[in-house]
């Protein structure tokens, strides 16, 4: 799963402003990487000199660069503009010129797809954990990013449906896993809740036997007295409703 990189609250360096900016827009996270990539690659490709004191000559450069020497496709230098276009007149708050610069003109190609048997091949081949998420992507039209944020609270049995959250466009959306992965779902989370009661008894178990070193108890019955207060939430202060009336 992604996890968004650490940027500090008052950021100093560019690019931290640039995360910022785009985080405080409610952008997609991958849609910032992709953005952060190619920023990147300009103000290298420029030598380090900082975006400020460059502007559409360099984006020019820059981009016919990446047809000429890179081979860039139409969709990769499409993806490199929109980033560049976004530093400027988003975020430094710059116009750009008519933009002039090499195209690329590479043959915009179908996709290759799995035949229907081709995915349940993949599938079949597939086992445990894997085999779940593999037929939710086919059976329920996740990505893969999707399949693995999936949440208990995302899952809804009575309305037999997925709740997607943040999905592409940082959109929510609503959609429906088959009939054939209803009890195995209903496994998979019966087993991560019971995974996580046994953690929360280990960590009970482990809080006794370290505030028993610490006390100095020789019974642990004496300690469980103090462990019972500090498991309380508000230091163990409870709340006069609580008592009656």
């Amino acid at each position: 799963m992604d996890i968004p990189t650490p940027i500090p609250a008052q950021p100093n360096r560019f690019l931290d402003k640039v995360r910022s900016f785009i985080r405080l827009r409610g952008m997609a996270y991958k849609t910032e990487k992709t953005y952060l990539f190619w920023i990147k690659r300009f103000i290298r490709f420029h030598g380090l000199q900082h975006p400020e004191v460059m502007g559409s000559a360099e984006v020019e450069a820059f981009l016919s660069h990446l047809v000429l020497r890179g081979s860039a496709s139409v969709s990769t230098q499409r993806v490199a503009l929109n980033a560049l276009v976004f530093l400027y007149w988003e975020f430094l708050g710059q116009p750009l010129d008519d933009l002039k610069f090499e195209h690329s003109r590479k043959p915009v190609k179908l996709p290759t797809v799995f035949s229907a048997e081709e995915a349940r091949s993949v599938i079949r081949n597939l086992s445990g954990d894997y085999k779940l998420v593999g037929m939710l992507l086919y059976g329920s039209g996740l990505r893969i990013n999707e399949a693995l944020r999936l949440r208990v609270k995302d899952v809804d049995f009575d309305m037999q449906q997925l709740i997607v959250r943040s999905g592409k466009g940082a959109k929510d959306r609503i959609t429906l896993p088959p009939d054939r992965l209803i009890e195995p779902l209903k496994q998979q989370i019966d087993s991560a809740l019971y995974l996580h009661q046994a953690d929360l008894f280990r960590r009970h178990h482990l809080l006794d036997r370290t505030v028993q070193k610490l006390l100095g108890h020789s019974d642990l019955r004496t300690t469980e007295i103090y462990t019972h207060v500090v498991r309380k939430g508000g230091f163990g202060v409870r709340s006069p409703v609580n008592e009656g009336f």
